[in-house]
């Protein structure tokens, strides 16, 4: 059984990816196997800057991408772990993948333990 603190991280993780921007997003950066500037996902989504930092701001605060600054450019990658772990979470969800006994997804997520920025 998925206890209330694990569907509530889970919800929070899901919640985040529930908006369209955000996934191309993610997609745009999965797929380019690299850093991207803000700039250059505003020119290929075709969307305001500030939309796109908003949207990555919101990415970043589940550690879904990682933001670094590169002079007076900030550059966007996602985060490897999370491409390798997330679709657990979904096993989980689904029921698929059995809730380990003492785990707990209101703990870290896999991609989130530890700081893994560097």
């Amino acid at each position: 059984m998925l206890d209330r603190g694990s569907a509530e991280a889970y919800a929070s993780w899901f919640g985040c990816l529930a908006d369209p921007t955000r996934l191309q997003l993610l997609h745009l950066l999965a797929a380019a196997g690299e850093p991207m500037s803000v700039g250059a996902l505003v020119s290929a989504l075709g969307v305001g800057q500030s939309t796109v930092s908003a949207h990555v701001r919101r990415l970043a605060e589940l550690e879904f991408v990682f933001v670094e600054r590169a002079g007076t450019a900030s550059l966007v990658r996602v985060n490897p772990d999370c491409l390798a772990e997330f679709p657990t979470a979904a096993e989980v969800v689904m029921g698929r993948t059995p809730v380990r006994p003492g785990s707990s997804a209101h703990a870290l997520a896999p991609w989130q333990v530890g700081d893994r920025r560097a």
